[in-house]
């Protein structure tokens, strides 16, 4: 009787159908990467604009300037020095919805258009200067039926009588 070497035909089909069931539980995995760092790249601009703004805040509050508009700041007291390399003019002591301030405050690529990061500048229901941050190359925003898919940072400005809001979308990302 002679020894037998190599595998049988039912060997390798198994071996086959394991590594097709591992590759379709493992690609998902990996496809969705590029979602995961679109969100977590949000949630780093969101963390920096909320750090810089508290450092802006604190810096105004020092200055008397924390319950200044944005009008009220003079020529004699143009903002707050923060080190960049324009004063911040502040709106009730935190950063205003520009990309002018935001781009001072922030060291990112803020801007209209043919930037890392875009920003939209609009008004909430209530009035309030909004800046609406994307990232180059996400999807683009999504409305059906009343819910929304996007990937986006929604800043809006401090009030008299309100904090700034940071709110991130990312289920479109």
């Amino acid at each position: 009787m002679q020894k037998q070497n190599g595998f049988t035909l039912i060997e390798l089909v198994v071996v086959i159908i394991i590594l097709g069931i591992l590759a379709v539980t493992a690609a998902p995995k990996f496809i969705n990467l590029q979602s995961d760092a679109r969100a977590s790249a949000l949630q780093g601009v969101k963390g920096a604009i909320q750090g810089a703004n508290s450092l802006v805040f604190a810096k105004a509050a020092l200055a008397g300037g924390e319950k200044n508009a944005t009008a009220d700041w003079t020529t004699a007291i143009p903002g707050v020095e923060i080190g960049a390399a324009a004063v911040a003019v502040t709106n009730f002591g935190y950063l205003q919805a520009t990309i002018a301030e935001l781009n001072n405050a922030v060291e990112a690529d803020f801007g209209a258009s043919a930037t890392d990061w875009i920003v939209v500048i609009g008004a909430d229901d209530d009035g309030v200067a909004t800046a609406t941050i994307t990232q180059t190359g996400s999807p683009v925003e999504v409305t059906t039926s009343g819910s929304e898919a996007a990937c986006k940072l929604v800043y809006t400005e401090a009030t008299a009588t309100t904090v700034p809001t940071y709110v991130i979308t990312d289920n479109g990302c």
